[in-house]
């Protein structure tokens, strides 16, 4: 038995299922998709989807930079063939490309149709995917709307329901404004919706953009992302670090609204903190000092992120190999199911110096 078979099964059992399944969904996912799917999505031959079902995927030596079992995709990206294919077809592609987790962004297919909680949950499993995450709101002014803020019971019960072992929002913690007690008081409100989280089995997160890593306005020399740190229970509340959008804050937030320098590297955050970080969004950009964000999004694997350096100093840590997990994510990708496939090629390619 494997050493992360003794402490996954429920990773083990996935992984065995892509080895027998792998090259039957990908021709099934075919056949569903048909004229839909671009010609470059087209079923590998079988030698190299046994490749990809086995785990030795990508070219080189020394021992993969991924851990296996931990590659996910946030369904945002591909919310355009979800709304007009519906979860099925995709879930069997994102199978054949080697996924092994999505991350919710809706639990609704839009004009594909109605589906259930039960009905989205066991879609997954059946096509080797576990949930694992999941976007809501912060807040809303409609006392209505479907928010940790507004509806904490009917959230949580959801992702409940679909067996989800993180929740979080992709909203950044501006609901009182950019001061540091605005920001005190936002962090208050995520360890309460920690606590719930937790009581439910598990981990409420809140995912970056640039802005998180500005400055507070009361007091220019504070950075907002530290305040957020500082003020949360870290185990109550969680990050997933989208990579892009923090190098993106790096480029932009270097120095203070006076100018004097402020460096920071993002990877520093995740090393010293690194349980407080189970989840990522691996997402990759072309240097662009013309464009206000530093970069031009790309598929990962075509831009100057260097993912292999990134990854491997997290899984390298004692203990951190399989405590993260790695979500691609584009968020306007040309063709979505062509960025799928392609950044799991890459990032399943990387492989460490042997």
């Amino acid at each position: 038995m494997s050493r992360f078979s003794q402490t996954d099964p429920e990773l083990t059992h996935r992984l065995t299922r892509r080895g027998m399944l792998g090259v039957a969904a990908g021709t099934t996912a075919a056949a569903l998709l048909g004229a839909a799917a671009p010609a470059a999505t087209a079923a590998p031959d079988t030698a190299s989807a046994a490749a990809m079902a086995s785990g030795s995927r990508g070219h080189g030596h020394g021992r993969p930079v991924l851990p296996p079992g931990r590659l996910g995709i946030q369904l945002y990206s591909l919310r355009d063939k979800v709304s007009t294919l519906g979860f099925a077809p995709v879930f069997a592609e994102l199978e054949k490309y080697g996924y092994d987790e999505v991350e919710f962004a809706g639990y609704t297919q839009g004009s594909a149709g109605p589906i259930t909680l039960a009905q989205l949950k066991r879609l997954a499993r059946n096509h080797g995917l576990n949930p694992i995450g999941s976007h809501v709101g912060y807040y809303s002014d409609d006392p209505g709307a479907y928010t940790f803020a507004q509806n904490l019971t009917k959230v949580l019960d959801d992702a409940q329901a679909l067996g989800l072992k993180h929740i979080g929002t992709a909203s950044g913690p501006f609901r009182y404004g950019s001061t540091v007690d605005a920001w005190k008081r936002a962090a208050e409100e995520f360890n309460t919706y920690g606590a719930a989280a937790r009581a439910r089995g598990m981990k409420f997160y809140q995912h970056n953009h640039s802005e998180e890593f500005s400055f507070a306005t009361d007091n220019p020399k504070v950075r907002l992302y530290d305040v957020l740190l500082a003020e949360t229970d870290p185990d109550l509340v969680f990050l997933e670090m989208d990579i892009f959008w923090a190098y993106s804050g790096q480029f932009r937030f270097s120095k203070r609204p006076d100018g004097s320098a402020a460096p920071f590297e993002p990877l520093d955050y995740v090393l010293k903190q690194p349980h407080r970080y189970p989840l990522f969004h691996v997402k990759d950009g072309v240097s662009d000092p013309s464009n206000q964000y530093g970069y031009d999004m790309v598929d990962v694997g075509d831009g100057d992120i260097d993912y292999k350096r990134f990854i491997s100093a997290v899984t390298k840590l004692r203990g951190q190999r399989f405590a993260h997990h790695w979500q691609a994510e584009h968020d306007n990708p040309t063709d979505s199911l062509t960025f799928a496939r392609r950044s799991s090629k890459h990032l399943h390619s990387l492989r460490e110096k042997c």
